[in-house]
């Protein structure tokens, strides 16, 4: 039985078997019965890391200290409301940092509690405590950002949508006539993927491409 650990585009963490590229974490979210509670979060800092960190092999939920969440790739990261941990990412988070800065005309990279303040206001409805979307031309939107499309998460990639699952990306659509869309990327990283960065995607992806 799989543990309940899975992160989904749309913030759900579930448990199911499907494999990804990124691990990373909210603070500890699981009881001793390895179960989770009711909270997602417990540190607004929500990561993305490698799976492999020098060979060292650790337990994904060890009592009171953190619960490793499992990514399919870096879109559904960043759709989820992550960005790039600054320890075992270093260079993909500088990276990040810059394209933030880039995109919003900051003279230097911010701070990553200065990202995460920002990410967390834009990610989490304050009441509901849910993921919060906006509503965007699909025209402008970059590659990597991810969409609701016919009641599913998709990927937006050269301008066409790419339906999402454990399994792979689906083939590649162009809808006629698709114009405003439902974004499941926050903001904030949409202007990130907007100035440049490009999230490690799972190799589906560009084999779906039509």
């Amino acid at each position: 039985m799989p543990l309940q650990n899975r992160v989904l585009p749309t913030q759900e963490i579930v448990a199911d078997p499907g494999r990804g590229l990124l691990m990373g974490n909210r603070g500890s979210l699981h009881g001793p019965d390895r179960r989770l509670g009711t909270t997602r979060w417990r540190s607004k800092a929500w990561i993305c890391c490698v799976l492999d960190w020098k060979g060292i092999r650790r337990d994904p939920m060890p009592p009171g200290r953190w619960t490793a969440l499992f990514f399919f790739d870096e879109a559904v990261a960043l759709a989820a409301g992550h960005r790039p941990c600054h320890y075992c990412r270093r260079r993909d988070f500088l990276l990040y940092a810059g394209a933030w800065a880039s995109g919003r005309g900051l003279s230097e990279r911010p701070r990553a509690a200065e990202l995460d303040a920002v990410l967390h206001h834009e990610r989490v409805e304050s009441r509901t405590r849910r993921q919060r979307t906006t509503v965007q031309d699909f025209s402008g939107l970059p590659d990597g950002a991810m969409v609701r499309f016919d009641g599913r998460p998709a990927l937006v990639l050269d301008q066409q949508v790419l339906p999402w699952s454990w399994e792979g990306y689906g083939e590649g659509l162009r809808p006629p006539g698709l114009r405003e869309v439902e974004v499941l990327t926050p903001p904030a990283n949409l202007v990130v993927l907007q100035a440049g960065f490009a999230p490690l995607l799972h190799p589906s992806a560009h084999s779906q491409l039509r």
